[in-house]
């Protein structure tokens, strides 16, 4: 996360106006002094006047833009990094509402509303989400009907609603939210997938949240905090 964008969500000080602190020395990162633009980690500790500074954040729903690599898990496996690593201690409570594994990237919503997340991954309300594929081959429109009725899985029929193609490059809309349902639909019609990119989750829209990093959610002007 951008040191200014820590700073703003955690004080009553604006982007700006926590920049203007830095540039002032009034900001430190682990006892060095602050820099426009730095990125921090959620373990660093950050003063401001000498006070440290408290995310407050305990009740939040929050966009991330997960990158590729991370999982979707609380517990380190592996080697790989969790999306836990990319949040302050204040957010680490948060709960995924609708994973991605760890070779896509794209949005997720983390937040402690348990009414919000119910109705955002429950099957009944079929929330759609919306995802940006790029294909090992060019998909045929013969393929993107199949889609369309529907690919039959190991676990039942499987329906990918495509709104745009350009060759290998696929838009579609999902309802549903089973175990990499979009990598197996497509690996039954023979396709391979290269880039799987999530870009919004019902009302949500990842927009142009830079990778790896976070923020408040704003849902048709109403803040969730």
């Amino acid at each position: 996360m951008r040191l200014n964008h820590f700073i703003a969500s955690a004080t009553d000080l604006s982007r700006r106006a926590a920049d203007l602190a830095i540039r002032q020395g009034r900001i430190t990162v682990d006892g060095q002094p602050g820099k426009v633009g730095q990125n921090i980690q959620a373990s660093q500790v950050v003063t401001c006047d000498g006070q440290i500074i408290q995310t407050r954040l305990h009740q939040a729903t929050i966009l991330l833009h997960k990158p590729v690599g991370y999982v979707s898990s609380r517990r380190q496996q592996g080697s790989h990094s969790t999306v836990f690593d990319l949040l302050p201690p204040d957010l680490q409570h948060l709960q995924i509402a609708g994973r991605l594994d760890q070779d896509s990237s794209g949005l997720l919503v983390l937040t402690s509303d348990g009414q919000l997340l119910y109705t955002l991954t429950h099957p009944k309300f079929a929330k759609v989400k919306t995802y940006e594929v790029t294909l090992t081959r060019p998909l045929s429109d013969q393929d993107r009907q199949r889609l369309t009725e529907g690919v039959v899985l190991s676990d039942g029929l499987s329906q990918l609603f495509v709104t745009a193609v350009e060759g290998r490059h696929v838009v579609l809309n999902l309802s549903e939210g089973r175990n990499r349902q979009i990598r197996r639909t497509f690996g039954a019609l023979d396709y391979g997938i290269t880039r799987l990119h999530r870009t919004s989750i019902g009302p949500y829209q990842l927009a142009n949240l830079p990778a790896g990093e976070w923020q408040l959610a704003h849902v048709r002007g109403v803040r969730h905090a």
